[in-house]
């Protein structure tokens, strides 16, 4: 690709962006389609069994929202007889109807307050949490620094922008580019994920994981979105990293894909009933 056609690309991607964003400024704050929650899920009378002691909260990722990036594995969860409960976060005025836009320390705190929500209601101790893209990533600035390592038993990450993505090259040209504030302004949790930000310092110094928690990675070979795949991965010794392909190797699920994908689904269930990784 020459230069002029990288240029052309971002600011492409750029303009396409903030169309899309600007589209929904008009839009009133009230509830949309997006608002409602999978099927099987926020049943806020669910009580956990002995079986399934730990309520599952569901985190969604960059401009999705819980209906749609969980129609399919909340049901499947619910049907195993696990509490399930999902949540939109991130949204913010000027993006009208869009998800998982806002600044991620923000949504963090969104986060806290959801899951304390969920141990009060169904009196468990703790949460397991399950999240796409951003959503798996965001919670770890819970654990970390919102004192959620305390609340939580595990986190599956399924393609989670854990160490940020290149956007298959494309952070780089746009910081080449001058073009990342420009991002920043229309979506703060995009330019938080690009790889190298400050955000992404932040999230992983010190290293990947807190102590207390287990952690589960599942990400794809075929991922154009968090590139290079492998930036999902997390280092730690209550880690466990699922390449899709080593399980299933016809698998051609990308980023989005891997939401319905069964095989990912069943992943899912068997890292939940996973017994826990024992202490040192």
């Amino acid at each position: 690709m020459t230069i002029n056609q990288g240029v052309r690309r971002v600011a492409t991607w750029a303009a396409t962006l903030a169309v899309v964003l600007t589209a929904g400024a008009g839009l009133t704050a009230a509830p949309a389609a997006a608002d409602i929650s999978p099927l099987g899920a926020n049943i806020w009378t669910c009580e956990p069994s002995p079986l399934r002691p730990r309520p599952v909260v569901l985190v969604h990722g960059t401009f999705e929202d819980m209906a749609g990036n969980w129609a399919t594995l909340s049901p499947r969860l619910k049907l195993a007889g696990h509490c399930v409960f999902a949540l939109n976060y991130g949204r913010v005025p000027a993006t009208g109807p869009l998800h998982g836009v806002g600044d991620i320390a923000r949504s963090a705190q969104e986060l806290s307050d959801f899951v304390d929500r969920v141990l009060a209601a169904t009196g468990a101790s703790e949460v397991d949490v399950v999240g796409h893209s951003q959503g798996g990533m965001m919670p770890r600035y819970y654990l970390k620094f919102l004192n959620g390592a305390a609340k939580v038993h595990r986190l599956i990450g399924v393609t989670p922008s854990n160490h940020g993505t290149s956007s298959s090259g494309l952070v780089d040209l746009a910081r080449l580019l001058g073009l990342s504030p420009a991002v920043a302004l229309v979506c703060q949790a995009c330019q938080q994920q690009m790889a190298g930000s400050d955000f992404m310092k932040t999230l992983n110094d010190g290293g990947d994981t807190v102590p207390g928690v287990d952690y589960t990675v599942i990400a794809t070979r075929f991922d154009r979105v968090v590139t290079p795949y492998t930036s999902s991965f997390l280092t730690g010794d209550a880690v466990r990293n699922i390449l899709l392909q080593d399980r299933a190797p016809l698998d051609f699920s990308g980023h989005a894909a891997v939401n319905h994908d069964p095989v990912v689904h069943q992943i899912v269930l068997d890292e939940l009933d996973a017994p826990a990784t024992p202490l040192p």
